[in-house]
């Protein structure tokens, strides 16, 4: 180890009350192995499984030694954030203990528990908490950038339903934020992800949704231009209670496919079955299966498409609608896949997510639009890996002239600086005044904030 890691070393073990502190071994592969394999950076200590006031120690002992900080959660950014190069990294993914109270709707979370953990726990009680559409993504960190899932048409994001957060501030102390303490804070956890300190645990809302009615359809890629006509004229109607998925993904074959994933959570199934049915009205389905469901099942079908270990690269626009010109652009991205495991998905902002003012919390487009969310992804070893890059970035280049500024920040790379620049929309000045007044010294790096030149021109509307 370098000196500077000696010292830390020997600072945490002198300091820390729990946790564990490594720098080899089982347990620090284990903190290292993030969903995307193409992450090489390895920080030079890592801590595991310290309570709050130890991850407070953490984070003044990662200053004293002049180190750079990282929070780990549940791994899945692809950008790799959660590890920098010779630094500390705080490791809570074996932080996951869900607690529910059915009474008040409610989950208790800690750090690392995943979107599939907090399913799995409140699914007795016939309840469900808003998350993303991947079970394995951390729920605090899928929170704090945003969330948008199948659920968000009917509740909002996931960053809607957060109650509460404990957070560790850069000098060491413990705040729970919420409306009444710490609101700053709490305005800027939700969509300004983990740049203000560490979040141990949370409080979030859960609804009453025992049984939603859910599947896939996939249509010919003969048919894909009538497709996406359709479906754009299906999500430009879509009712709160159904939040359509669709996108572009290879078939079985290699070939590409147009495919829609629907989900319902409304109360009344039939008109849950009729809502759905037209999803067959806009081409002659390949394969079309829907049906009741959970949300534990949905997460672990998303899940088993996208195992741990896979090279990604992602790229994100958003547009305000599936016109032609973006089902143009969704049309070539299939039609130039270069590997059988990149997809393009459409996810919809509409709904309760879009009835939320623009400023009531820091996410900074409330407007009804599509994120369309590009996967590059490929096996380890994989030669042409430059060329799936390549395809991605081709892609987000060919919906440019439709797009609105900005872009999703939870998959937003580092160097995506045009996008970074317009993120938050209006919100950008204010959250880096939170940013200046909770950690002047840039002691958290989570997901990308725009620089403070950007950020006092920053509307969020298309110019």
């Amino acid at each position: 180890m370098s000196e500077p890691a000696d010292h830390l070393v020997d600072l945490l073990r002198r300091t820390l009350r729990s946790g564990t502190v490594v720098t080899t071994g089982a347990d620090y592969d284990a903190a290292v192995q993030l969903w995307n394999g193409a992450v090489t950076a390895r920080p030079g200590v890592v801590v595991r499984g310290a309570m709050p006031d130890d991850v407070g120690r953490a984070v003044l002992a990662a200053r004293e030694a002049g180190v750079p900080l990282s929070v780990r959660g549940g791994g899945h950014d692809w950008a790799g954030r959660a590890l920098r190069p010779g630094g500390l990294t705080i490791d809570l993914s074996t932080e996951r203990n869900v607690t529910v109270y059915p009474a008040a709707r409610v989950a208790e979370v800690q750090a690392g528990a995943t979107a599939a953990d907090v399913a799995a726990a409140a699914a007795p009680y016939g309840l469900a908490p808003v998350t993303g559409t991947a079970g394995s993504v951390g729920l605090a960190g899928l929170t704090l950038g945003g969330g948008y899932g199948p659920l968000g048409g009917r509740f909002g994001l996931a960053l809607d339903n957060l109650y509460s957060a404990d957070v560790v501030l850069a000098d060491g102390s413990v705040v729970t934020a919420d409306p009444e303490h710490e609101p700053d804070l709490f305005w800027a956890l939700r969509g300004g992800g983990g740049n203000f300190g560490v979040v141990t645990s949370m409080r979030v809302r859960l609804q009453a949704v025992p049984t939603l009615l859910s599947g896939l359809v996939v249509f010919p890629w003969a048919q894909a231009g009538t497709v996406l006509a359709g479906l754009s004229d299906l999500l430009a109607e879509q009712p709160d209670e159904l939040t359509v998925q669709t996108g572009v993904l290879a078939g079985p074959d290699g070939a590409p496919v147009v495919f829609a994933s629907p989900t319902w959570s409304g109360d009344d199934a039939e008109a849950g079955e009729r809502a759905l049915a037209r999803l067959g009205s806009v081409g002659t389905p390949l394969v079309s299966q829907v049906g009741p469901t959970t949300l534990p099942q949905m997460l672990a079908g998303i899940d088993a498409q996208f195992p741990v270990g896979r090279h990604v690269a992602i790229r994100t626009r958003s547009v305000p609608s599936l016109t032609a010109d973006v089902g143009e652009a969704l049309v070539a991205a299939g039609e130039t896949l270069t590997s059988p495991l990149s997809a393009v998905s459409v996810h919809s902002l509409h709904g309760a997510a879009a009835q939320v003012p623009v400023t009531e919390t820091a996410f900074g487009l409330r407007d009804p639009h599509l994120m369309v969310e590009v996967i590059a992804t490929w096996e380890p070893g994989d030669v042409r890996a430059p060329e799936h890059t390549a395809w991605a970035d081709d892609v987000v280049r060919a919906l440019e002239p439709a797009a609105l500024p900005g872009g999703y920040p939870n998959l937003l790379g580092p160097d995506a600086t045009d996008q970074i620049a317009h993120a938050y929309g209006p919100n950008a000045a204010r959250l880096l005044a939170v940013k200046e007044q909770l950690d002047p010294d840039g002691v958290f790096r989570a997901i990308p904030l725009p620089d403070r030149a950007t950020a006092e021109t920053s509307t969020g509307v298309r110019g």
